[in-house]
């Protein structure tokens, strides 16, 4: 009797974020996320990819949601036996500032989040959130990153920090100023996949090279 080949393990993608990880403006729906999974996705199809995305989604939001929100995309089963791999993206965004949630409360947010996806051995990958079109808005987004960087860096979780990474790029700033508001179009969310793409968001998603 001739065995069965096992299926191929695979990987479940679960990422939780706001607008910008939803792909808000951009005229391919696809957004930095969507980008970034096409471009490292093997010709099985092996990555399976869950968006939940909550608009204005801030820390605070996101430490109260996450468990549900993951709970809910777990095949517990495949999990345990191998066949599915599960991993967590976060995409960050700035409501933070907007909503006066200060830097402390910020990073103990993350690291709430960070933590439990931790007890449940599922890996996690976050993405910071961009520079805006307003200078002093920014700076105030550079110190965000900051801390949720030193969030991540605690954890020897993988962080792209796309504040650094795109403030005063031409590219992003002229999507700015042709978006009118502070989330960019294809091109914006293009450089955003990019800097997943280098920071190993590939590798990271268990996807060959």
């Amino acid at each position: 009797m001739t065995e069965q080949a096992l299926p191929s393990p695979r990987t479940r993608l679960i990422a939780l974020g706001d607008e910008l990880l939803a792909g808000i403006g951009d005229a391919r729906a696809l957004g930095w996320f969507g980008r970034a999974v096409a471009r490292v996705q093997g010709p099985d199809a092996a990555i399976e990819a869950y968006t939940v995305a909550l608009p204005g989604d801030t820390s605070a939001s996101l430490a109260e949601r996450w468990d549900h929100d993951v709970a809910l995309r777990v095949d517990a089963e495949a999990m345990a036996t191998g066949r599915l791999d599960h991993r967590v993206v976060i995409g960050l965004g700035t409501s933070d500032i907007t909503g006066g949630i200060s830097l402390a409360r910020s990073r103990l947010n993350l690291a709430k989040v960070l933590d439990g996806l931790e007890r449940m051995r599922v890996p996690a990958f976050v993405v910071g959130p961009p520079p805006s079109a307003d200078r002093g808005r920014t700076a105030a987004i550079h110190d965000l990153s900051g801390a949720f960087q030193d969030v991540c860096a605690r954890r020897r979780v993988p962080y792209v920090d796309t504040a650094a990474g795109l403030d005063g790029h031409d590219q992003w700033v002229s999507d700015l100023a042709r978006t009118g508001r502070d989330l960019p179009g294809q091109t914006g969310y293009g450089l955003m996949a990019w800097l997943a793409l280098n920071a190993g968001f590939g590798a990271w998603a268990g996807a060959e090279d």
